[in-house]
């Protein structure tokens, strides 16, 4: 992954959580990860790819200790100047060769970084390794299977954004990571330009018939 890809984006990342449609996003795909995770008091968390700690916050909220890690220096400042005074600790770092040693944390945890590494089984495997036995380890990405995915890369096309880098996956790519059970969820049925109230009918719809085309798809393993 560069390192640099990120470092000119904290404000602009943070900002598209703040309109309609990207509150919206943000719940949903919180909520998702929230389920998978669960994280608990006195839990020891590593976000790997924690970026400006748009979903880390949550994970405090619950009362477990939080170690972010990202390539890019900007985002990990914006992040400990959001968490000032929080069980948050700052670590530069590359998820697919993490500096920690093996079962170093409770849970893991991974929320869009996955889609802009090339070996996604590398970095899983790493995440596995620095996850206790019988912890969880919960991976989010941007599926393949959505019509966000089109978009974004007919827009990276055209504009030469960050997606022009991305690898999306499919929920069965995501799951053919790691051995063993696992869940896979999405989220995110509804378009960018649908209105906020349709968006939550066809979101609730989405959910319950288990869509597998939700734009945010995530997986959870547990170590064994």
């Amino acid at each position: 992954m560069n390192s640099h890809l990120f470092d000119e984006r904290p404000e602009a990342y943070d900002s598209w959580f703040t309109t309609p449609t990207g509150s919206l996003v943000k719940r949903y795909e919180l909520e998702l990860i929230m389920n998978l995770l669960k994280p608990e008091r006195s839990e020891a968390i590593l976000d790997a790819g924690c970026g400006t700690g748009v979903f880390t916050f949550d994970i405090l909220e619950s009362g477990s200790r939080v170690v972010g890690l990202d390539l890019s220096l900007p985002m990990l400042n914006r992040a400990g100047k959001k968490l000032h005074g929080l069980p948050f600790q700052r670590v530069l770092g590359d998820i697919s060769g993490l500096p920690f040693l093996e079962s170093s944390f409770d849970k893991v945890v991974s929320v869009t970084a996955l889609e802009f590494i090339e070996d996604a089984k590398e970095a899983v495997g790493e995440l596995l390794r620095v996850t206790k036995k019988g912890g969880a380890i919960v991976v989010a990405t941007l599926n393949s299977l959505s019509p966000w995915a089109s978009r974004r890369m007919a827009e990276a096309k055209e504009r030469h954004t960050i997606f022009e880098k991305a690898i999306f996956r499919s929920p069965d790519q995501l799951r053919s990571l790691a051995s063993g059970d696992c869940v896979v969820k999405t989220a995110i049925h509804f378009e960018k330009g649908d209105d906020p109230e349709r968006a939550v009918r066809i979101e609730q719809e989405g959910q319950r018939k288990n869509l597998k085309t939700g734009a945010f798809v995530a997986v959870h393993w547990t170590k064994p």
